[in-house]
């Protein structure tokens, strides 16, 4: 692995730690791959994220990693997840290192097995919006506020599920996105102590037009990757 910054490397050491893992029993789920995209800036270490367009029937408005479902002329999921970012932010994939992948979490109310690949944006590219008529806003999000202790929440979703959650600046992280990130956190060793009984409702808008089904901590549910 080459070039990979300092601050990462307890989360690349992490991945060969067994009891470290984000998810139980995978499911039989369709494969899908998002692309957790480690950039730095002039305030440090950041996250990229999309914000799916509130149009969208499933999943309207919500924040998620760039990704989406393996197609056949896909290789495998590292190139699922580099292809869809490209088609959804314009990010060059030949900038991205890619160190790892967590394992596939299950994602019931979809019916989808979602793998977060790990990347380091090695050499930075020009992100946007393009299509918004699927994606409103590509946003690169500080990790000191991901765990600034003042922007955590615990979710509650309507069906029962709870969970951690993220408000930045207007920007609510929650469900899948949100899982994977506090995971990663604790990972990194970037978590910092926050007030768990600080409760937040999931807004209705984020809630979509399908029926509500209740997972389990095994399946999250939120937002999901682009075409999932």
């Amino acid at each position: 692995m080459t070039g990979l910054p300092g601050w990462l490397q307890p989360l690349r050491d992490s991945l060969s730690d067994p009891e470290r893992t984000l998810s139980a029993a995978p499911s039989d789920g369709r494969p899908a791959g998002v692309l957790v995209l480690f950039g730095e800036a002039a305030y440090g270490p950041d996250l990229l994220f999309i914000e799916r367009s509130s149009a969208l029937r499933n999943h309207p408005g919500q924040v998620a990693f760039p990704g989406g479902r393996l197609e056949d002329s896909d290789a495998d999921l590292v190139a699922a997840a580099l292809r869809e970012a490209e088609e959804e932010t314009g990010l060059d994939p030949g900038g991205v290192e890619v160190f790892g992948e967590l394992e596939p979490l299950g994602l019931s109310v979809s019916d989808f097995r979602v793998t977060p690949v790990l990347g380091w944006w090695r050499a930075q590219s020009p992100v946007r919006v393009v299509d918004p008529g699927e994606v409103a806003a590509v946003q690169r999000v500080p990790i000191a506020e991901l765990t600034n202790a003042d922007n955590r929440y615990l979710m509650v979703h309507p069906g029962g599920h709870r969970g951690p959650g993220f408000l930045i600046d207007g920007l609510l992280i929650w469900g899948f996105t949100a899982y994977v990130v506090d995971g990663i956190l604790t990972r990194g060793g970037w978590q910092r102590p926050w007030d768990q009984e600080r409760t937040m409702a999931v807004p209705s808008r984020y809630l979509g037009r399908r029926p509500v089904a209740r997972p389990d901590l095994d399946a999250p549910a939120g937002a999901a990757p682009h075409d999932i």
